[in-house]
């Protein structure tokens, strides 16, 4: 491979900010594994987030680069996948998987798509210090032509349709909006970007916690939902608080805490059949990267709110943010019934609308 930009590279990345900016150029946040994409005629590497590659992983979309994009390019974009009409983040990480016949299989029965919104370099030519306007110029030209698998992101420089992308766009699974400067070069790894993403509230059961990394102090509380069938589910955790307030927290649950998980709604979370009749911690995980999954039980006696972003099936997508503890609520009343679903929004019409 000998392109103007070898990889590995990694993309440009975003900051959180409470409100969409005018003035901007405008994307929908796709929920999917994040991709810069070289090809140079066969050759071609799919690098993730940290330059490692995904290549072997996604043999359904190596195709579809050599079939679709220019000759010899360098691409970012996100590799999605597609379920009754909306993003499944779940079924994109049943890809990353050891065996090749596994891959290969999902491949052909959950196939993948690449959504593209930035070109970083056309033939000999290096694009990063380019400005936006510029690149987009050049990828809309480029890639003009593109059919699925391969998609270009629908983009716009109007603030009112960005709203309204925010709005609609949730319920085919995307995470919000991206707002980026019109006159910006791409730089790798740097937040020169700005994401604004849905939030949202709920009352959850504090069902245990992890230790931190650092020693004897709360790394991250295990919440729980309870399903139709009275079942407590792990939804999720919320994980970031200072270091003070995580040691403050092992007093405080202190009095909560089971010598044993005998008699807890997860007593079983180490038995891999417990695993596919419900949600529970400590599942085995293909990102866990052998990290100690290990957790503390407590009664199921307390209540906290939190912040959360987006929904992935019946657990929260990302971490949680502790917002306060709810004495007031009995941990039964915890339950999805209390979780806004987003109106449906079919993704095929996300992907097949032009911007403005």
């Amino acid at each position: 491979m000998d392109l103007p930009v070898m990889p590995p590279v990694k993309p440009m990345l975003a900051r959180p900010v409470a409100r969409i900016p005018a003035g901007m150029h405008y994307e929908a946040k796709w929920d999917g594994f994040r991709a810069i994409v070289h090809r140079d005629g066969p050759e071609v590497v799919i690098g993730s987030r940290t330059g490692k590659p995904l290549t072997r992983y996604f043999p359904e979309v190596v195709a579809a680069v050599r079939d679709e994009l220019p000759e010899r390019c360098v691409v970012d974009g996100e590799l999605v996948i597609a379920h009754e009409g909306r993003l499944d983040f779940d079924r994109l990480t049943e890809r990353i998987h050891p065996a090749d016949s596994r891959v290969r299989m999902l491949s052909e029965r959950t196939p993948a798509a690449l959504v593209v919104f930035d070109l970083l370099a056309l033939g000999d030519a290096a694009l990063l210090d380019a400005p936006l306007t510029r690149r987009r110029a050049a990828l809309e030209e480029a890639l003009g032509g593109v059919r699925p698998p391969v998609f270009v992101a629908p983009a716009t420089t109007d603030v009112a349709v960005a709203r309204e992308w925010f709005e609609r766009y949730e319920g085919a699974g995307l995470d919000g909006v991206v707002a980026k400067p019109p006159d910006q070069p791409y730089r790798p790894d740097a937040r020169v970007m700005y994401k604004i993403k849905h939030e949202r509230t709920a009352d959850c059961v504090v069902a245990g916690y992890r230790y931190h990394k650092s020693g004897p102090v709360v790394g991250s509380l295990l919440l729980g939902l309870y399903d139709t069938a009275g079942r407590l589910q792990h939804v999720g955790v919320c994980a970031a608080f200072p270091m003070r307030r995580r040691s403050e927290l092992v007093e405080e649950l202190a009095p909560l805490r089971m010598e044993s998980p005998e008699g807890h709604p997860w007593a079983r979370w180490a038995d891999e059949e417990a695993h596919a009749a419900g949600r529970l911690p400590g599942a085995p995980s293909r990102w866990s990267g052998g990290k100690d999954l290990a957790w503390v039980p407590l009664r199921c006696e307390r209540v906290c709110e939190v912040g959360y972003d987006h929904m992935q099936g019946d657990r929260f997508r990302h971490t949680t943010q502790f917002r306060r503890w709810r004495p007031d609520r009995d941990p039964r009343s915890c339950t999805y019934a209390q979780l806004e679903e987003p109106v449906t929004y079919d993704l095929a019409a996300v992907l097949g609308r032009s911007g403005g």
